[in-house]
């Protein structure tokens, strides 16, 4: 009886009595832990495709899975108030090595990172920094290369990543900065933080820059998704507690994940402002020629011979994007040239169908426009969905104003041009009048 009760009891909690079997992870904390403190201890948690959901930990270049003539990426995360492990990072693991065979090394310093003083964390970067560097001394001497060696770093990772290169000289292959710390970061010497010459490569991606993130440029590309700041879908109001301070923050994670999927790819585009990108000024590709403008995430590298130019010491990067994944936003350029002889100022939305019916808004519209009579203006829309036909377009001006008298604009000629797919052909519409605030549908023609 007592054997079955034993039977019992192994099946319902799946315990496993030979220690081997059991798999390292990630360390999980609390927020007690936060309370009084964690001193710096770090774990090295090896994944490839031989073990890729369970982790080898790694005391010194002696693994069993770890092959020093693959690519090996580092994944360092940042500070963790809480204490929790990050929920992105099995994600992440997991789409790096479907696209890629390599080693992933995962930095867990959460014993450090952990704690309710910001700055206690931050000081103890440069000590994950060499001890990190120990370790790929080793991998050196065991026959890797520098060049293959890519470090992905989160907030205050990103900065350790930036120590790392710093010790080699410049010399690691990739960095990947994903929304590096602002906080006691900013203004401080290229030596104290991330800098484009930690790395042969340096792309970041900036996604709160008003609040946790860094706002200058601190690698070859740096980008900027709707500006930087807000982040679609992210609450706007501290009401929404923890939320409201760490989505913006975490964006740049959740967009490079997205861009491993491959189910769409983000094109950027090189601009001196997020004003002048949404203004319709900085569409042109012309840079990067015969190449197209470079896209966002794991596969940004594509463009590192371009990047890296002197003549393009540092190249800003702005977009859009959607609320939620896949986070694709479909451009369309829109110019309007009206014959009204008064000057109307407003705005539009728009809306798009094709011959099944499916339809696509403006997720992205533009600020206030002024139209004048003949003189062409350019809009700059993006839709949530893309549409490989167009068949119907649906538009509604609107000036702001609730009371008072329906003004009307009398459109001359309207063109799409579609930016993120430019070989499809151009749509027109000629001599269309529109009341504001009332939905207006045509058929577009090819101009």
């Amino acid at each position: 009886m007592l054997r079955l009760c034993v039977v019992f009891i192994y099946l319902l909690y799946g315990v496993k009595t030979d220690p081997q079997e059991t798999c390292p992870t990630f360390t999980a904390l609390g927020f007690g832990n936060a309370l009084i403190g964690t001193e710096l201890k770090v774990k090295l948690l090896l994944y490839t495709r031989q073990n890729p959901t369970c982790a080898e930990e790694l005391h010194s270049t002696a693994s069993k899975y770890l092959d020093v003539t693959k690519k090996t990426t580092f994944i360092i995360h940042g500070y963790r108030l809480t204490g929790s492990a990050p929920v992105w990072i099995p994600d992440l693991v997991h789409l790096l090595l479907s696209v890629e065979d390599m080693n992933i090394i995962v930095v867990d310093w959460n014993q450090g990172a952990t704690t309710l003083i910001y700055s206690y964390a931050s000081r103890k970067c440069k000590r994950v920094a060499e001890i990190l560097k120990k370790l790929i001394d080793e991998m050196l001497i065991d026959g890797a290369s520098l060049d293959s060696m890519h470090m992905i770093g989160v907030s205050l990772g990103a900065h350790i990543s930036g120590f790392v290169g710093q010790m080699f000289d410049g010399t690691l292959g990739r960095i990947t900065g994903l929304d590096p710390a602002g906080p006691l970061y900013r203004g401080t010497a290229p030596s104290e933080r991330l800098d484009p010459t930690d790395a042969q490569f340096v792309d970041v991606i900036h996604s709160d820059t008003d609040g946790l993130g860094y706002e200058e440029a601190l690698g070859h590309v740096d980008f900027y998704p709707n500006g930087g700041t807000d982040q679609p879908g992210c609450p706007l109001t501290i009401f929404s507690g923890l939320q409201y301070f760490k989505c913006d923050h975490q964006r740049s994670v959740f967009l490079f994940l997205s861009s491993l999927t491959q189910s769409c790819n983000i094109t950027t585009y090189p601009c001196n402002s997020y004003r002048n990108y949404r203004n319709g000024k900085c569409t042109s590709c012309e840079p990067f020629w015969p190449m197209p403008c470079p896209i966002l995430g794991y596969y940004a590298h594509e463009w590192k011979s371009y990047l890296t130019q002197q003549s393009h010491p540092v190249t800003s990067m702005f977009f859009d994007t959607a609320d939620k994944e896949p986070f694709c936003i479909y451009h369309y350029l829109v110019d309007i040239i009206t014959w009204n002889k008064g000057t109307r100022r407003g705005t539009f939305s728009v809306m798009l169908a094709d011959e099944a019916g499916r339809k696509a808004e403006s997720k992205v519209n533009p600020e206030a426009a002024t139209f004048q009579q003949y003189k062409q203006i350019t809009l700059l829309i993006g839709f949530d969905q893309d549409l490989e036909n167009v068949e119907r377009i649906s538009l509604t001006f609107s000036t702001g104003s609730i009371i008072g008298p329906k003004f009307k604009l009398r459109i001359l000629r309207m063109r799409f041009r579609p930016l993120t797919n430019p070989e499809r052909p151009q749509l027109c519409r000629y001599d269309l009048v529109l009341t504001e605030n009332t939905q207006k549908t045509f058929k577009p023609i090819p101009c």
